[in-house]
């Protein structure tokens, strides 16, 4: 029997890992997979990582003398992974396409919070305030979103806001034929758009994507949505253009690092009309969780 090795494991994950295994052996593990860790895998053929676990050159060295044959991740992306190191030595398996629908639909969820204040207005109703001071939003109808990066997740959200009414912008390096966005460059996106969302890949190019520069080039007040990876918006730029209300507000699902530290810039921010953080959770709805363990499943049996 192959034995697998998850970590940074939740009671969900073990619910669907455990629903859907057949023949493995696992090894459930809370801590992150990192150097200090990675000796909890010996014995183990797979490791099925999370996306804030460390995959360095370190670790993946410590695999390959584990005799790890796979490792499996449980997310799209792939930029904590030294894949140079990995490269002829250890396979590297993600699980793409599995949660447009989940994180398009959350990152509506987060704009329509953030501009109808419906979190703020929860926590007053239930105090007997029915007080709308400061709970004034707009119409989305006829408003302008910029939609940075059209893969799957990208392209759904877009046709979200097409339902709502808005104009949609779009920018990708490989941009899409498709006649109801309007693909323009990332300088007149950030020009133009009332509303701006991340669907991009962290990479080298995007790192800090959002930065003093970029944010100066934006309308005041626009509203500013990542659901991708923290990493793509600088913390300390996106802090001071929020207190100067250049920014009206952030929709944040993602942090550069997770959970929120208190030394993260935004934790200065107390005001929830500003900025709204959830817990990287847009990718979690059930189905979405059942898709991602059955393909981490497949994506080991090919290499079995």
């Amino acid at each position: 029997m192959h034995t697998i090795a998850l970590f940074d494991v939740k009671s969900y994950d073990r619910i669907w890992f455990d629903q859907l295994n057949q023949h493995y052996q696992i090894k459930y593990f809370e801590p992150k997979l990192t150097m200090d860790t990675v000796s909890l895998a010996a014995g183990c053929q797979a490791v099925v990582p999370f996306v804030n676990d460390t995959l360095d050159a370190a670790v993946i060295d410590a695999l390959c003398r584990q005799n790890v044959a796979v490792i499996a991740l449980r997310c799209a992306g792939f930029n904590h992974v030294d894949r140079a190191a990995a490269k002829g030595r250890i396979p590297v398996l993600r699980v793409p396409g599995y949660s447009p629908y989940a994180v398009a639909e959350h990152t509506m969820g987060l704009l329509l919070a953030l501009n109808r204040k419906i979190h703020k207005a929860y926590f007053r109703t239930r105090d007997f305030n029915f007080s709308l001071n400061g709970l004034i939003g707009f119409d989305l109808h006829g408003k302008t979103v910029g939609v940075i990066g059209t893969g799957k997740i990208g392209q759904v959200f877009a046709r979200i806001c097409k339902g709502f009414g808005m104009q949609v912008l779009t920018y990708d390096p490989y941009p899409i034929e498709d006649p109801a966005f309007e693909s323009v460059s990332l300088e007149e996106l950030f020009r133009r758009s009332d509303v701006i969302s991340l669907h991009c890949p962290l990479t080298e190019q995007t790192r800090h994507l959002i930065c003093r520069e970029t944010i100066a080039q934006m309308k005041d007040g626009v509203y500013l949505l990542n659901t991708s990876r923290g990493m793509l918006i600088e913390s300390q730029a996106l802090l001071d253009a929020l207190q100067q209300k250049k920014i009206a507000g952030a929709g944040l699902d993602v942090l550069c690092q997770e959970p929120m530290r208190p030394e993260n810039p935004l934790f200065a921010i107390k005001d929830s009309r500003k900025l709204i953080i959830t817990p990287h959770m847009a990718w979690a709805p059930v189905e979405t969780r059942e898709r991602l363990m059955r393909c981490v499943y497949r994506n080991i049996e090919e290499i079995k």
